[in-house]
């Protein structure tokens, strides 16, 4: 599978409906990543409404979509919409209930598995994955990692230990406004609950040197301002360049704040440089 852009798009699924999916194509991007474990009967009609863009599940949860039906549902759309469609799967996050019922690395692979006997070759999917061990599994079996709330620094590293080869899709949020404190405030408001309460997340922003205090209190401004991009054109810009020279393949933007998410997707292009399309 390869990647139309560097550059992409993330929605929450509960967000979305296809006039979105028309607008992130229109301003540019290439591939739009849903989030919130969607189903087939979400994405179909994205794919419908598009001409080109790729669409891709940021990701699918483990726990509660089983692997045969996934598997059904990414080839059914795969032969539908060739080279449009790729599936990202995720083992979710160890505080909830459902997740409890094992470790997630072997949870994963028995995954990996359980779509290979579907049909569906592991090579031809990705994985959310953010610590050194997710991370060679995804270089070593699949066709890469879409890793979530991180910065270009988890970027180069995550590159490293994934070698030239597969895919490496950060996501990266930013906010179109150049007031510190706003800004700020619009970032924080979307990190603090649950991520900065979730042991995975919590354990990757140690490991890239965020002492603990700085994660409690919805985060602090350094914190902040290493998660969300924010300020004018050029510095969201820097901020998504910084990723790809770091090795990203795509970047998956989400672009937070209070405006219409079709004015915040436009914005987003612009700002990007990627102009209107159609």
């Amino acid at each position: 599978m390869t990647l139309p852009s560097p550059f992409g798009l993330w929605i929450r699924d509960s967000e979305l409906d296809p006039s979105l999916a028309v607008a992130a194509e229109r301003a540019g991007f290439g591939t739009l990543w849903v989030g919130g474990s969607p189903d087939g009967s979400r994405l179909e009609p994205l794919l419908e409404a598009t001409e080109g863009l790729q669409i891709a599940t940021g990701i699918v949860n483990i726990w509660t979509s089983p692997a045969a039906a996934i598997g059904a549902t990414t080839l059914r759309l795969r032969e539908r919409f060739p080279g449009r469609f790729l599936l990202g799967i995720g083992a979710g996050h160890p505080e909830r209930a459902d997740a409890a019922a094992g470790h997630p690395f072997a949870a994963i692979s028995r995954y990996l598995d359980e779509l290979e006997a579907a049909g569906l070759p592991a090579a031809e999917v990705v994985i959310a994955a953010l610590g050194p061990r997710m991370l060679r599994l995804a270089g070593e079996r699949t066709a890469g990692a879409h890793p979530y709330l991180t910065t270009p620094e988890h970027t180069r590293g995550a590159r490293e230990i994934l070698g030239a080869g597969p895919l490496l899709v950060p996501e990266q949020r930013v906010v179109l406004d150049t007031d510190p404190e706003s800004a700020r405030a619009t970032a924080r408001a979307a990190t603090r609950t649950p991520y900065l309460g979730l042991r995975n997340y919590r354990a990757n922003l140690e490991r890239l040197g965020f002492a603990p205090e700085e994660l409690d209190e919805g985060g602090s401004d350094r914190l902040i301002d290493a998660l969300a991009a924010w300020g004018d054109d050029a510095a969201i810009r820097a901020r998504v360049d910084a990723h790809l020279a770091a090795g990203a393949d795509q970047v998956a933007v989400q672009v937070l704040g209070e405006q219409p998410q079709a004015e915040r997707i436009a914005a987003a292009g612009r700002a990007l440089g990627l102009g209107e399309h159609g």
